[in-house]
């Protein structure tokens, strides 16, 4: 019999999933839980799971087919034995950062939505932590369409908005990339304000990263009133969960219904994360 438990972590969304060995393969009956879990609660947190980078590959891989990490500001993977995984650090080693965000704080995003198939969700491991700061929130994207006023949701329904490459979630520029101060003119893929999750069928807003964002065929000051409005009711309160991490904790989220965030930490702490991420589909326009 399965021994897998799924406690609430907020109202919002979040759970905690216990009774399972991530170090060994997973049992289908098991697998089938935890995808349901995923589905329901869209964020799921695996308390205290030491895992080695091949096992943390190995898990991502029963969600779906791993998708690499985007171009970083340094050109190259951050791990030479594992480029399919990402590093999140503010540790150097010398003069060379061991991985990216660095310390700062990171705004409200979902991940890589500048290209035309972001991924399905990821996994962030933590193998260092600070003893306070760097915490994870998360926003519920089904939450914010579903509670938009009827007014609010015709008039977003059928629009398209940039979502530009140019910048992560830090605020650098990556990598080939140059500044850019019109968001008309930012390179990236264009997408629906509201899209269909392809599993849920439900429908989610769909905002990416508000930096050079831009609604396409509006004018520029009505579609930046337009976004900040969106965007100030996405990430209240009452839609969120706030992951305060412990060593060895694994995240699993949904990138396609769900916007996270990071808080900034002491510079001198050390905090290292490795990430995984899951190869996604064709975005799907809420008609």
């Amino acid at each position: 019999m399965t021994t897998i438990k799924v406690q609430k972590l907020a109202d919002a969304l979040g759970a905690e999933i216990s009774g399972v060995d991530l170090s060994k393969p997973i049992a289908p009956d098991d697998m089938a839980q935890i995808l349901e879990a995923w589905k329901n609660h869209l964020v799921l947190r695996f308390r205290g799971r030491e895992l080695s980078d091949p096992q943390l590959l190995d898990v991502t891989r029963n969600f779906g087919e791993i998708d690499p990490p985007g171009p970083n500001s340094y050109g190259k993977p951050f791990l030479a034995d594992f480029p399919e995984m990402n590093v999140i650090s503010n540790i150097k080693v010398g003069d060379q950062a061991i991985g990216g965000l660095g310390d700062g704080e990171a705004s409200w995003h979902a991940d890589m939505t500048y290209i035309e198939k972001p991924p399905k969700g990821s996994f962030l491991h933590a193998l260092e932590i600070p003893e306070e700061g760097g915490n994870t929130s998360w926003s519920n994207m089904y939450l914010a369409y579903e509670t938009l006023s009827d007014s609010l949701k015709k008039e977003i329904k059928g629009l398209k908005a940039i979502h530009d490459s140019t910048y992560n979630s830090a605020g650098m520029i990556r990598k080939g990339m140059k500044d850019v101060t019109d968001p008309r003119e930012a390179p990236g893929a264009h997408h629906p304000l509201v899209t269909v999750h392809p599993e849920s069928g439900h429908p989610t807003l769909f905002l990416g990263r508000r930096r050079n964002s831009y609604i396409l065929g509006m004018d520029l000051e009505a579609s930046n009133q337009l976004l900040d409005e969106l965007w100030d009711h996405a990430a209240k309160p009452e839609f969120t969960f706030t992951q305060v991490w412990q060593l060895h904790d694994l995240i699993l989220w949904d990138n396609r219904c769900t916007l996270h965030r990071r808080d900034s930490f002491d510079p001198n702490a050390r905090r290292l994360m490795h990430r995984t991420q899951i190869k996604g589909s064709t975005v799907i326009p809420f008609n």
